[in-house]
């Protein structure tokens, strides 16, 4: 299967990394923009396939090109670094509420057949209002493991198709 190409235009190299960075240049991050651009670009592409970053430069650069994929690649393995972490701190998150949401419920759960004063319309409409408020507790635990964590996974695994890419530095004619 062919690369996936992703073509920016820039003036200099320079713009494509974060210019309040102090950090040396091969572990520099990206510009905002810059980054913006090539994941969604990324998104379009299929999947299953590699790809390619074309940077053309309208004027040359002084600085090291040929370190320009490893900078790129070294940005996206870290970005995907920093996901994984997000991943795992959001499942310890999704343990602690689920611990927190199931102990409420049991104790509302208790508390529901426990009631036997008052008449039995009262007695219904707060075993109902305890049921819900249990359930109400569990809302959180749920987001977490049935929403919130295969989209950071998803936005994982395209960091890591971005820090497999190769990358060429082509100066205008």
């Amino acid at each position: 299967m062919p690369s996936a190409l992703i073509e920016l235009q820039l003036t200099e190299l320079a713009q494509l990394f974060n210019s309040m960075d102090p950090s040396p240049f091969h572990e520099r991050d990206l510009d905002h923009d810059a980054e913006e651009f090539i994941v969604s670009w990324a998104q379009e592409h299929p999947r299953d396939g590699d790809l390619h970053l074309i940077l053309h430069l309208s004027q040359a650069s002084p600085g090291p090109m040929e370190l320009v994929q490893d900078s790129v690649q070294h940005y996206f393995s870290y970005r995907a670094e920093m996901l994984w972490r997000e991943f795992r701190q959001l499942m310890k998150e999704g343990r602690s509420s689920l611990f927190i949401g199931l102990t409420f419920m049991t104790s509302c759960q208790l508390a529901a057949l426990l009631l036997i004063h008052g008449n039995a319309t009262t007695q219904t409409v707060m075993r109902e209002g305890l049921t819900i408020l249990g359930w109400v507790a569990m809302w959180r635990p749920l987001e977490i493991y049935l929403y919130r964590w295969w989209p950071l996974l998803a936005k994982r695994r395209l960091y890591e198709r971005l820090a497999r890419m190769t990358v060429d530095v082509r100066l205008a004619a």
